[in-house]
């Protein structure tokens, strides 16, 4: 990496399926100059997740699209390079949506101040007390409100969310079931998470395993996958279940088509049940709150969680397809530079 020239992906068409090679393309720029009232920032680590694969389409989203020509959006974490801003100087570590590049100039206001512990790494900030622990929390607490004792699910439970949500439900009282996409996955959710129990979803009938480790029936569903997983969820949803749409991707290399809606939908009325999307920027000024209980949980060892860092930004195409194939654990990462 240079300080005379920034490498930029930038978005050249909409991909079809999962051809995101084919959309994609790196350039080399010269270092843009830190804006009037902001910052240019180096950026070291970049957040690899689902919503990438959303912002390259045109489907009606949460945020506007990211338009052919313009770099690819992504979420990171950088250090101060130049600043024109009060309050604000080289050397100072922040989070901002700094996308697919060596460095950003970005308005002051964009971004958010790290402080960071002296005992947690800095990619910590990128899992447990990034937007990533936020989606977990908020999700759990404020759209699920689980209650002690009843059963949560969680689907891509070894995913960076999805093991957060598990083990902040056990917190709660409750009992805990898993879906991952191999035995060490599953493994790892019960042996050092404390998940109660963990599915293997490629092995035979979901619905069978579904109905053994959850026999009194599900009260909360915490989806990230959609799919034939939500369907057989919503065959064993409790009277009253809360069923949280975190994320569907199982659905995203087909964005245009949309997918089938579950099968099982009856049962949302048959069980008055709630089904509830969000997005976890509705909450961003809230994030402090949940920032704190997270501290304390890691403080006292009651969550743990896991980091997987590629390196190199040239790379992150490639490891964008890792959410797909499940060839990761816990929270992907990019390294774009080294930390300071």
């Amino acid at each position: 990496m240079s300080d005379q020239a920034n490498r930029v992906w930038r978005l050249t068409a909409r991909p079809e399926s999962d051809r995101i090679d084919d959309a994609l393309e790196l350039e080399t720029e010269a270092v843009p100059s830190a804006p009037e009232g902001g910052l240019l920032v180096r950026n070291i680590y970049l957040s690899i997740d689902p919503t990438h694969r959303i912002w390259m389409s045109e489907i009606d989203q949460y945020m506007d699209p990211v338009e052919i020509g313009e770099p690819m959006r992504g979420g990171t974490i950088g250090v101060v390079n130049r600043s024109n801003a009060e309050g604000f100087s080289p050397g100072d570590i922040v989070a901002c949506q700094g996308g697919w590049q060596d460095y950003v100039a970005i308005s002051a206001k964009m971004v958010r101040r790290i402080d960071r512990a002296s005992n947690l790494p800095l990619s910590a900030y990128m899992g447990p007390l990034g937007n990533i622990g936020a989606t977990a929390y908020f999700g759990l607490f404020e759209i699920a409100r689980p209650r002690p004792g009843e059963t949560v699910v969680v689907s891509a439970a070894a995913g960076a969310v999805g093991s957060l949500v598990g083990q902040m439900a056990k917190i709660m009282g409750c009992r805990v079931v898993g879906t991952a996409g191999s035995p060490e996955k599953c493994a790892w959710l019960v042996d050092d998470l404390g998940f109660d129990a963990a599915i293997n979803y490629k092995d035979g009938d979901l619905i069978k395993a579904l109905r053994e480790t959850c026999p009194g029936g599900i009260d909360v569903y915490f989806d990230n996958v959609g799919g034939a997983m939500l369907n057989a969820v919503l065959t064993l949803i409790n009277l009253n279940a809360r069923i949280v749409v975190c994320g569907l991707i199982s659905t995203y290399n087909d964005l245009e088509q949309g997918g089938d809606g579950p099968a099982m939908f009856r049962n949302v009325l048959m069980k008055r049940a709630t089904i509830q999307g969000f997005i976890v920027s509705d909450f961003l000024r809230r994030y402090p709150e949940a920032f704190a209980a997270i501290g304390q949980w890691l403080e006292t060892r009651l969550l743990q969680y896991r980091v997987d860092i590629r390196q190199g930004l040239e790379n992150a195409p490639d490891v964008l397809k890792l959410l797909f194939t499940g060839d990761h654990s816990g929270k992907l990462i990019v390294q774009v530079s080294e930390e300071p």
